[in-house]
């Protein structure tokens, strides 16, 4: 099956990067092999964006490719080493292109304009390594945060041409022998109809004006219908300024004349809707026929009556075109002067506003299994659900902690809810579930570590142990030396005045002895040392 070169409409399955997950890393370096957390946090996700690219006209690469995906950031490492962020996708789309949520209708962004984007698909947040995690309360977290996950939709794609004249008539009236005759484009023609299957554009210039032409193709009774082909052309003439019928005077099918030809159309317009404020002119073609000559200047005046600008023009011969082309040249400027000025771009922050109501919601709900669930929702609490690693129970406790903070487990309580109860946090068809263990139960000793790596904590009350020792022995040290010096005759004062190492004028004769005194408590002191270290060890 051979690709269309033209593509106005598109489906799009886009999905953002995933973020990097957060590292659970300790400090490990000689004599300090617990050092602190240092684990890094994870790159964002990359995203989809799309953006107008002036030199696109169709929108057939996404016809070829229907699938996008924006690069995963990278994880945290340790010393503080932070993942990279996912690269970007950025997506080229013609000037004009309207963007649309393929499930639910909405309407995304209409793109007008050069580097005009939007962001179709967010990437996922990193998750939060556990050196950004630690606090005075938890100073060496034992888990990091999960990244979060891309966004992923499905987009449409629909592109309207951005032209200031669209010319609309039936099939074979002229339309694409006009734009050939009016400016350089050179569109396909023939003399059978629906010779033209795609909007063909011309650029105009007339004085001192230049401006677009576009045809819609296939324009027939029912064509909003979806009769023909003008049902999926007929949204490229809807940002045009104006309009002008093209009518065949030489036609000779039963029934057709420039009046009925023009009533038809008309209505057509009228079903296809948002185009009732656009001025409109007549071109009526093919007067270089001599009955299609009498036939328009028969119903010239009844088309001026109805407040149409009427213009008789041949495009084989050229009659007419130049009163025409400076008539749509006039109408072109005096409505881009009538319309506002476009404001500069500026970059524009506007902050998110801060929820005035409760940051979630619990209701009680039918399990369907005779039983009842405790049904959570919320934005803050759904995504920290997200970043939780299940499989580490400090990650756990350190989830139920920001629970308590946030007051679910208050309202909860509040609500009737008991311990054992269970617990749904999130949203689709499946949400995590927990068994209710309300924090108010446990003991307060269990809550000052929680979420704190004990290793740590070990290492801290074995360095406390060994100081408390070595104050010890140098006390029971000094006590032994002042005991000496008051049994040689020196008063406490005396005593107490000399520095430890200094001797008193009899204290030589009994060196040799307090010498070998010294060496054995100093073997008792490391003695003790090497006991206390090997303690911690096994700690």
């Amino acid at each position: 099956m051979a690709i269309p070169s033209f593509v106005d409409a598109a489906t799009l399955t886009v999905a953002g990067g995933n973020g990097g997950h957060g590292c659970a890393s300790i400090h490990r370096e000689k004599f300090k092999p617990l050092g602190g957390p240092d684990g890094g946090n994870g790159g964002n996700g990359g995203s989809v964006i799309l953006r107008v690219d002036p030199g696109l006209t169709t929108l057939v690469e996404y016809h070829r490719q229907s699938q996008r995906r924006a690069d995963n950031g990278q994880p945290g490492k340790g010393d503080h080493a932070n993942g990279g962020n996912g690269a970007d996708v950025v997506l080229g789309v013609p000037d004009g292109t309207v963007v649309h949520d393929a499930d639910t209708g909405a309407t995304l962004a209409d793109l007008v304009g050069a580097e005009a984007e939007v962001i179709v698909a967010a990437g996922g947040r990193g998750g939060l390594g556990n050196a950004a995690l630690a606090s005075a309360t938890r100073k060496a977290p034992g888990f990091a945060l999960l990244g979060e996950e891309g966004e992923a939709r499905r987009i449409t794609l629909e592109l309207k041409v951005l032209a200031d004249i669209g010319l609309v008539g039936f099939p074979s009236a002229g339309k694409s022998s006009l734009i050939a005759a009016i400016s350089r484009a050179r569109p396909k023609i023939a003399d059978y109809p629906f010779t033209t299957l795609v909007p063909n554009l011309g650029v105009v210039v007339a004085g001192e004006t230049t401006f677009t032409v576009a045809d819609v193709p296939g324009l027939i009774e029912g064509a909003s219908e979806g009769r023909g082909l003008g049902h999926d052309f007929l949204r490229h003439i809807e940002r045009c300024q104006a309009i002008v019928h093209v009518i065949d005077c030489a036609t000779y099918e039963p029934g057709r004349d420039p009046l009925t030809d023009l009533d038809i159309i008309e209505a057509e317009l009228a079903a296809h809707g948002g185009l009732e404020d656009r001025p409109r002119m007549v071109a009526l073609n093919k007067v270089d026929v001599p009955d299609a000559a009498d036939l328009a200047e028969i119903v010239h005046a009844d088309l001026e009556a109805r407040g149409l600008p009427t213009f008789a023009i041949s495009t084989k011969t050229g009659h007419g075109l130049q009163a025409l082309t400076f008539a749509m040249a006039e109408l072109v400027a005096a409505r881009r002067a009538a319309a506002p000025k476009p404001e500069p771009k500026r970059i524009v922050i506007r902050p998110a506003p801060v929820a005035g109501g409760p940051e979630f919601s619990i209701r009680q709900q039918g399990d369907g299994e005779g039983g009842f669930v405790w049904r959570v929702r919320g934005e803050k609490p759904e995504r920290w659900v997200r970043q939780t690693d299940f499989g580490n129970g400090e990650a756990v406790g350190y989830l139920a902690d920001r629970f308590a903070r946030l007051g679910i487990e208050t309202e909860l309580l509040a609500q009737g809810a008991r311990a054992g109860d269970a617990v749904a946090i999130g949203g689709g068809e499946h949400p995590v579930v927990f068994d209710f263990a309300p924090q108010v139960d446990v003991g307060a000793e269990l809550l000052s570590r929680r979420g704190e790596d004990q290793r740590l904590f070990q290492e801290r009350e074995s360095v406390k142990r060994r100081r408390k020792l070595d104050a010890e022995y140098h006390a029971a040290k000094e006590a032994e030396r002042l005991t000496r010096l008051a049994s040689d005759g020196y008063s406490a004062d005396d005593a107490s005045a000399l520095q430890p190492g200094e001797s008193g004028p009899d204290e030589g004769q009994h060196s040799g002895t307090h010498q070998g005194d010294t060496q054995q408590g100093d073997r008792q002191q490391s003695d003790r040392q090497q006991s206390d270290r090997q303690q911690s060890d096994d700690d």
